[in-house]
Parts: C-alpha cells; structure tokens; sequence
C-alpha cells in the first residue's frame, strides 16, 4: 500500500503499473492480484486505509477521536479535537485526494468507485459541526449548516495542500492556524 501511495502520488494513477508498485514493494506483482484482484480496488483499499489511518472496518464517525468532538463538553473542546483529528486525516489522505480527482476525471472505471452521491467528508463535519454549535461556548445564532459550510471548506484537503504543500508550512502550523481561524467564526 505505501509503494501504491507513493507511485500514485508521484507519476498518476494512469501512469503507474501493478509491476511499478510490485517492484518497490520488493514483492511479485502476483501477489498484488492475489491480494487487491486489481488496480482499481487496491486504489479504493488505499483511499479507505489512508482516510481511516488503519485497515480497521471502522467508520470514521465511530473511531475514538470522532466520539471525542460529539462527546466534548464544549464547543471549544470540540474544535480543538476536530482540528487535530482533521490534520492527521489530511496528512494522510490529502494528496492520494488530488490524485483521485485527476484519476476519475479520466477513468470511468475509477469514477464508479467513487459515484456522485452525498461527500461522506461532509457528512462527517457536517456531523461535528452539527456537535459542536449544540455545546456551550458555540456562537450564538450559528446554525448547524452554517458551521458545517465553515468546517468543510477550511478543512479541505486542497487548502491543506496549498499551505502545507504549495507554501511549506508544517502540519502543526497549519492546525494552529486553522483553530484560530476557525474560533471566531464558531465560537462564542
């Protein structure tokens, strides 16, 4: 999975054969068909592992760190587990993201893997959103959608690239900034 990242990432899904991926991961591109069958569901596995952080078939909406922002006592507390929770998401997931984009707008065998439904990352901050303006200490008068709207485009996987990525910042700056940037437009 690390070599498929990595070739993914670097050349384009399109670009990248099994025999690449088999040939960094010092194994038989046998190995991957037995495993994976294909190259399109060992990019869905990878897509599912780097968003989750594990293999675990775990939502992410019931993993600890998720139950931890519904479950603060605060709105505070919420954004500040949100924000950290988003950052090891993103640092994971961001750029298998931008790869993913280019690779179903040309591959209708990848687009089906992906079909235009609901964005499950809405839902999710939708979700925390939702969380965090029902606790004390959220801004008075903000609705859920209106928090969830804040939440979804500051957390974005193309905003996290553009300043960790493009701009060089570091992942703890980026989440440092995000929460300061986030507090005043959620939090009372």
């Amino acid at each position: 999975m690390d070599a498929a990242a990595e070739l993914f990432v670097e050349q384009g899904y399109g670009a990248t054969k099994l025999q690449e991926i088999a040939d960094r991961a010092g194994v038989a591109v046998q190995t991957i068909y037995f495993v994976f069958r294909n190259k399109p569901s060992l990019l869905k596995e990878l897509v599912d592992v780097a968003i989750a952080g594990d293999d675990e078939p775990l939502a992410t909406m019931d993993r600890p760190w998720f139950e931890e922002v519904t479950t603060a006592p605060t709105a505070e507390a919420a954004l500040a587990v949100l924000v950290a929770g988003a950052r090891r998401t993103l640092e994971r997931v961001a750029a298998i993201n931008e790869m993913v984009h280019a690779a179903t707008a040309t591959d209708p065998e990848i687009r089906e893997l992906w079909p235009d439904t609901t964005d499950p990352r809405y839902t999710v901050l939708s979700t925390a959103a939702r969380a965090l303006t029902e606790k004390p200490g959220a801004r008075p008068g903000l609705s859920a959608e209106e928090a969830a709207d804040i939440v979804y485009a500051l957390l974005s996987p193309e905003l996290f690239l553009v300043l960790t990525r493009d701009r060089a910042w570091p992942a703890d700056k980026w989440e440092r900034w995000v929460h300061d940037t986030l507090g005043p437009h959620l939090l009372a």
